[in-house]
């Protein structure tokens, strides 16, 4: 927490961060709001156990908040196969296209589809509003089973995707990346965007009108490859994967120096995945 926080207060409006960094070796990554401290349930990272990681700050121009979960070793099967499975419900859920105003919890499935095929699932909702500058957790929207939310999603919203799976006493996993709702017409998005334009939009549509909204990814941290299980995946997931990657290259590339080390983790890391 204290070496993040050190690195993000040399960034540019930096304010604070967006919430106490969640850092769970092994068993400890089970606990799904685990803060690390110097007691006996404290864990030593090695190559040998998994690291959950959920972090974010706050600066003057929006909020972050992002979950990875990294092994530095040789991960078990059991292991691989349910990191497949919470990845492939966060690409479910960012490849979703849906109606405005469609409330979260009709995405939520998407999110627990690969888990439930296996008998598992996890006990937290998938997906939580995030406030420019303000709370990491803001509502009204959310993307849960909790049906009673029927606020609706809508063009301009943050929120966050995370979806994970938790074993008591051996690990915790968890992937998150924070998307905006966009409109799938991007004549609608810049009419939107344009004030004057926006209301001549709202004008002209007609009540049977429907609008339909994707997710723009703001999150660009790779995600550790050889922990997939490329069987479980399809060629569609695969390809998501991929395009995402080389994204990710693209925007955090030019603020690195050519031949760093962290420049040569990120041609790594965001390298295509071997389908063999």
């Amino acid at each position: 927490d204290e070496v993040l926080t050190g690195y993000r207060a040399k960034q540019p409006g930096f304010l604070e961060c967006s919430f106490p960094t969640i850092a769970g070796v092994g068993p400890n990554a089970a606990i799904i709001h685990y803060r690390a401290e110097e007691n006996e349930i404290l864990k030593h990272l090695d190559d040998k156990t998994p690291i959950l990681i959920d972090s974010g700050g706050q600066y003057t121009y929006g909020t972050t908040d992002v979950t990875r979960t990294w092994h530095f070793g040789e991960a078990t099967d059991e292991f691989k196969d349910a990191y497949t499975r919470v990845l492939k419900g966060n690409i479910g859920v960012d490849s979703m296209i849906f109606p405005e105003n469609s409330p979260g919890f009709v995405l939520d499935v998407f999110a627990r589809k690969a888990l439930w095929e296996a008998g598992m699932d996890y006990g937290h909702g998938t997906g939580h509003g995030v406030g420019a500058a303000l709370n990491v957790h803001e509502g009204p929207m959310s993307i849960s089973p909790r049906f009673g939310n029927q606020e609706g999603l809508k063009k301009g919203m943050v929120i966050s995707n995370e979806p994970g799976y938790y074993v008591d006493g051996k690990f915790g996993i968890r992937i998150e990346n924070l998307l905006e709702i966009r409109f799938v017409d991007d004549a609608l998005n810049e009419a939107a965007e344009s004030d004057a334009e926006a209301k001549e939009e709202d004008k002209s549509a007609t009540s049977g009108d429907k609008k339909f909204l994707k997710f723009n990814k703001l999150t660009m941290i790779p995600i550790q490859k050889n922990l997939i299980k490329v069987n479980l995946m399809t060629l569609q997931e695969l390809d998501w994967l991929d395009a995402y990657h080389a994204e990710v290259f693209g925007k955090v590339s030019p603020h690195l120096e050519v031949g760093s080390p962290a420049m040569k983790w990120l041609e790594e890391s965001c390298a295509k995945i071997e389908r063999a």
